[in-house]
């Protein structure tokens, strides 16, 4: 079993900064990727930011310049630090991890989702 818990979701205002956060637990043998995605609409999830194991990261357009996506492989935890927000980055963030529970078997697990509102 294996869990994703997302933290640092919030009230901030337009051009202010948040930092979320996102820690997997369980059974797990090793982390491939990590990444955030934010629900553009209903049935759909828009890439944030990624990052792979060896800290190589890739950004949703919207996003480029003003988040930055690390990540502390010691800890299974993945950060979110967004500068500059804009009332338009309001929404629900979600953490996924592509996480192998053997050398060979992986799944992609999502947390729960942080809020993010962005507002005057």
């Amino acid at each position: 079993q294996v869990h994703l818990v997302e933290s640092g979701g919030g009230l901030v205002q337009p051009g202010g900064s948040l930092t979320l956060s996102c820690a997997a637990s369980g059974s797990i043998f090793r982390i491939d990727s990590m990444g955030w995605y934010r629900q553009a609409s209903e049935n759909n999830r828009e890439l944030v930011a990624t990052i792979n194991a060896g800290g190589g990261a890739d950004y949703g357009e919207s996003v480029k310049g003003r988040f930055t996506i690390s990540r502390d492989s010691a800890r299974n935890t993945v950060y979110l630090r967004m500068n500059s927000l804009k009332p338009e980055d309001t929404d629900v963030y979600y953490c996924k991890a592509k996480i192998y529970f053997s050398t060979s078997s992986w799944f992609e697990y999502w947390g729960q989702g942080t809020q993010v509102t962005v507002s005057s």
